[in-house]
């Protein structure tokens, strides 16, 4: 049931005039076909058209032929239509919705909507156009995956946790893994829902993927920042390696894992306690690549077929795709087997027909190839060749040849006419020998005789010449005679034999007495005997043999014969004719996407025989195996070849044929490789013009091809004229230009094309014609927003301002500072013909000041002043008194600093000191006034006082001291001591906080510290292993408020071991201790390659 005729249109469709026949809308009963049929006229085109079936909004249902579903494409070459069909087969109810085709070819496309109905008993399966792996699933679209620009990196555990489980085996494929049942555990396992933890901030990712050899970090955040944590894999506790890193900070948790393996593919555990959380780790392998390519062959039918191809890994999964792009499975009748030894996959085909013929692909995740596989009947081998004949009237004559297939019959032809069996003639056929019988041979018998065998593109050819005896009556003494019909010099009577056949001559002589005969060649005789070319003499006849005739055998010979009654001359021309020589010169005029066009030179000798035609044959250059591009001799000497794969080197060879056979092949071609022109250059546009000169823009093409862009070409021509110009000798290959040498005022016309090995793509035109003509512009500055106030910079800064200006002709620009020229020594100035700039690589307080930007033309000009500040640290404030002190306050005043930095004064920063301890402490920050009053001192202490200046830079380097100390006076009240003991206050040391146990890298300072009171303050000592350490430079030891700290700078692998700190008074002692691990640092391993 086909709905190709023309029906009402489909309101929905949306056609632009690329189809020549659009499919219809159409209704099938459930278990019938249906068969959908879209034409396109490929005449206008430009390119192959490619076609796309869609079920709904989205589904391609290129990748779901096979049972239900068959995709056909046929191509009409008289019409140049090619015929795209959908069929439908055993209609399903769920097979019911709207479709849509779409075709493109190149920029165009098109678009037609049509439904599908079905009718019956409403009932549902489990089958859909799905790829559930069994007999109903067509291939799978592996072309994102063989795209030779690189793509980035993907999740494919996230892919996997979003598609449905119809489309896992796919994916599972594309990404290469292979253990399926592990796949679908670990979805399961991401799939659950985690509790809330109270130990873990932040848990691991359901799970993690990393290509093999590469490197992955796992991180966690805990609670607790001293807890410990431990890492498992597949259950077993990991310990800490060059491989496996553990590292700590603040409360993340981190895991390194170096040069994974598929090894290292497993479940991963981090616990904490009586908590944990899993992940799954996935190694992911490098896609599999084909390292040797399928080659094309050509066989006979009924041969064995081994396509063979070499990966890059072992055991790795390939498919096999047939001539229409169906996956190969083993079927029961073993027409396909399949081989795996190693590297090598083998598709085998037993017993190959012409059905089989067409183009097979291999496929893996990282690449594919494509070789060709023709399918020639048997070819027929001569065991015995028909030979010429000379026989006299009445006489029988017998044609008889035999071949290599007893089962192949054939046709006799005498001068082209079938040869017709009667009383006279008889024509058998037993096992492999033929055989033409003539009885009481004619004059009118005589001719070219040719056997044709059936189904075979050749044919065996013999010449039979009849010899007229004429029986005379000659008394003793006659003279010699010669009786023969083809004497002479004239074509009529020329004497063909082919090269290597037999030619043997029974000439009748009468004469009384017997005559002698002597036959000559160029005045060479012809003796008698066994050689090749010899006679021999018999009553009433003589007999010229050559054996296996050669080229050199060609020419006149003359007989002679003698009695003493007197003599007779004879000339028999006699042509050999042979195979041609091998054709000259082929080369190739010309390639496309898959095709090219090969010429030659006709042979230098054609062998006697006119040329028929000729054969040609192409291989791949990596290949050993030649493919036959006809059968059927092609009478020009220029060809088209097609059904190349773009991007793949060839070879081509041509041989001669004329009507004795074929000749030896030519020489090879020059490799060449099919590619298509790039796509015309995009965005071409006037970036600049002038008198002279004008500055083209433009884009690289969209498609490019598998051969690499050779350059540009441009040229240009006169308004009103076709002659183009090149703009410059040769391409460039930059995607801009400025075409110089014009002349002012002409209008011109531009285009350029993009080069490859194919030749010039399609040209890219501006949208007018341009006029030679320097645009005038009045000069102007566009002085940045930031620059109009005032530019800060702190003394050290680079400065790097850019100033953009327009202006035609280029502008004339000069920079001064305060009213004076910029030297090159005070700051560096680039011009370019839309800006300027203004460097100064290390700013210093003379830098700042007004900048003037003048930019001019002839007498029209344009200014811009830039304010630049080069700030400093101000200097200290000076004269730092204490003015009054009264209570527990003290009055303070001071003056501003003679050194500002350029900037002003924000405020100043107060500080007081105990002259006991000496230590500093704030009284007051970004303080503005130049006094103030210090409260809340303690009785009793004496303290002093300083006072840093601050401003947008920061606080002075150096602050001023007051001279003078100010002391608290006690109040009036009498001290009358108790009459009580004074307490004891002495108290043993004892540590408050104690040395945690530490893991650092080495080569990185490291710090233990913990925390100690006691009364007196007790003398600490610290210990390594036991050894005091307390006066070695490695280590530094710190005692502030009771926190004790010991730094060991730098640690090596050595400096690990137990640490001690003794605290010891009067009262006692105290110790603590904890254990310091130092690792190894790790070095990337891409530093060692």
């Amino acid at each position: 049931m086909t709905f190709s005729e023309a029906q009402p249109p489909d309101t929905r469709q949306d056609l632009t005039g690329i189809f020549s026949e659009k499919p219809q809308s159409g209704d099938v009963t459930v278990g019938e076909n249906i068969t959908f049929v879209a034409k396109v006229n490929a005449e206008s085109l430009l390119k192959k058209p490619t076609i796309k079936w869609i079920k709904g909004k989205w589904m391609d249902l290129a990748s779901k032929s096979g049972k239900h579903l068959q995709l056909k494409e046929t191509y009409d070459r008289n019409t140049k239509v090619y015929t795209f069909e959908m069929q439908v087969i055993a209609a399903k109810p769920n097979f019911a919705g709207a479709y849509r085709c779409e075709v493109t070819s190149r920029d165009k496309f098109d678009s037609c909507n049509f439904d599908l109905a079905v009718h019956g008993e409403r009932f549902f399966v489990c089958v859909d156009f799905s790829t559930d792996g069994k007999e109903d699933s067509g291939e799978l679209d592996f072309s994102t995956l063989l795209k030779k620009s690189s793509e980035p990196d993907v999740d494919v555990w996230d892919i996997l946790s979003r598609a449905p489980s119809s489309e896992f085996e796919k994916i599972a494929f594309q990404h290469g893994i292979t253990d399926l049942r592990g796949m679908l555990k670990r979805l399961k396992k991401m799939k659950k829902e985690e509790k809330k933890s109270e130990a873990f901030l932040k848990k691991l990712d359901p799970a993690y993927q990393v290509s093999k050899g590469q490197k992955i970090k796992m991180a966690i955040e805990v609670a607790n920042p001293d807890i410990e944590v431990k890492w498992l894999k597949n259950g077993q506790e990991i310990q800490p390696t060059g491989r496996y890193i553990f590292e700590s900070v603040g409360n993340m948790r981190y895991l390194t894992i170096n040069h994974c393996s598929l090894a290292d593919d497993a479940a991963y555990c981090c616990v904490v306690g009586e908590e944990k959380c899993t992940t799954e780790l996935f190694v992911k392998e490098p896609p599999v690549l084909i390292v040797k390519n399928l080659e094309d062959q050509m066989v006979m039918k009924g041969e064995r077929v081994e396509l063979e191809c070499e990966v890059s890994e072992e055991g790795a999964n390939v498919k096999w795709l047939d001539k229409d792009g169906v996956e190969l499975t083993r079927d029961e009748s073993f027409k396909y087997r399949f081989k795996k030894d190693g590297c090598k996959h083998v598709l085998i085909i037993n017993e190959a027909t012409k059905e089989d013929c067409g183009h097979y692909k291999v496929k893996t995740n990282g690449g594919e190839s494509v070789a060709e596989l023709l399918v020639q009947e048997k070819e027929l081998e001569v065991y015995q060749s028909i030979a010429d004949l000379s026989v006299k009237a009445k006489d029988q004559a017998v044609f008889k040849c035999e071949v290599s297939d007893e089962n192949v019959r054939g046709t006799w032809y005498k001068n082209g006419v079938e040869v017709k069996p009667d009383a006279r003639i008889n024509i058998t056929h037993i096992g492999r020998n033929h055989k033409l019988t003539i009885d009481e041979v004619k004059p009118e018998d005589e001719g070219d005789y040719t056997f044709v065998p059936d189904g075979h593109a050749f044919n065996l050819s013999a010449k039979l010449n009849f010899l007229e005896v004429k029986i005379d009556y000659v008394p003793r003494q006659d003279p010699p005679k010669i009786h023969l019909d083809c004497m002479g010099r004239t074509a009529e009577s020329t004497i063909v034999v082919v090269a290597g056949n037999k030619l043997r001559l029974d000439v009748p002589i009468t004469g009384d007495p017997a005559p002698t005969v002597v036959w000559t060649k160029a005045e060479k005789v012809v003796t008698d005997g066994d050689g090749r070319v010899h006679v021999e003499t018999t009553k009433g006849h003589c007999i010229f043999t050559i054996e296996g005739a050669e080229r050199q055998d060609e020419g006149i010979y003359s007989v002679v014969v003698r009695n003493p009654a007197g003599e007779d001359t004879a000339d028999i021309n006699v042509k050999v004719v042979d195979v041609p020589d091998p054709p000259q010169a082929v080369k190739i005029l010309s390639v496309g996407e898959d095709s090219c066009v090969v010429q030659w030179d006709p042979p230098l000798f054609d062998g006697g025989k006119p040329i028929i035609g000729y054969v040609l044959e192409r291989k791949k250059t990596k290949s050993y195996r030649w493919m036959r591009l006809n059968f059927d001799p092609y009478p020009e000497t220029t060809f088209e070849a097609k059904r190349m794969i773009e991007g793949v080197p060839y070879e081509m060879r041509v041989y001669a044929v004329n009507g004795i056979g074929m000749s030896r092949n030519s020489p090879a071609s020059q490799p060449f490789v099919p590619v298509a022109p790039t796509s015309e250059p995009i965005g071409l546009c006037v970036e600049d013009i002038s008198d002279t000169s004008i500055s083209l823009k433009w884009r690289p093409p969209e498609r490019i091809g598998s051969s690499e862009l050779e350059g540009y070409g441009v040229e240009y021509c006169k308004e009103g004229t076709d002659e183009w110009i090149p703009a410059i000798q040769g391409l460039t290959d930059r995607t801009v230009m400025v075409v110089r040498g014009l002349t002012t005022g002409d209008k011109l016309q531009f285009r350029v094309r993009a080069y490859n090995m194919a030749g010039p793509s399609a040209p890219t035109t501006l949208a007018q014609p341009v006029t030679i003509r320097e645009i005038m512009q009045r000069p102007k500055i566009w002085l940045p927003r930031n620059l109009r106030q005032t530019l800060i910079k702190k003394v050290g800064d680079t400065v790097n301002i850019v100033i953009p200006f327009q202006g035609k002709p280029r502008p004339k620009v000069t920079w001064s500072k305060d009213g004076e020229p910029l030297s090159s020594s005070f700051a560096s100035v680039r011009n370019s013909e839309v800006d300027t700039i203004l460097f100064i690589r290390k700013t210093e307080r003379k830098h700042s000041g007004k900048y003037n930007l003048q930019v001019e033309i002839e007498n029209v000009e344009d200014t811009a002043s830039i304010m630049l500040q080069i700030v400093d640290l101000p200097g200290p404030p000076e004269g730092l008194k204490i003015v009054d002190v009264w209570g527990f306050n003290v009055a303070l005043e001071w003056k501003p600093p003679k050194d500002n930095g350029n900037c002003e004064i924000s405020g100043y920063c107060i500080q007081k000191a105990d002259k006991k301890t000496m230590e500093w402490y704030t009284v007051y920050d970004q303080y503005r006034r130049t006094h103030c009053v210090a409260s809340d001192l303690i009785m009793g202490n004496e303290y002093v006082f300083r006072a840093f200046a601050i401003n947008l830079v920061g606080l002075s380097l150096d602050p001023c001291d007051t001279k003078d100390s100010a002391y608290i006076q006690k109040t009036g009240i009498a001290y009358k001591p108790p009459s009580h003991k004074d307490h004891d206050f002495s108290e043993a040391p004892k540590f408050t906080h104690p040395l945690v146990s530490r893991s650092v890298i080495a080569g990185y300072n490291a710090t233990l510290s913990c925390s100690v009171r006691g009364i007196p303050k007790p003398k600490v000592t610290w210990y390594k292993n036991k050894m005091d350490i307390s006066n070695e430079a490695k280590y530094r030891m710190l005692s502030k408020q009771g926190v004790l700290t010991l730094e060991i700078r730098k640690p090596c692998l050595f400096d690990g071991g137990v640490y001690m700190c003794k605290a010891v008074n009067d009262s006692g002692e105290d110790i603590v201790e904890c254990k310091l691990e130092v690792r190894r640092k790790y070095i990337p391993c891409f530093l060692f390659s």
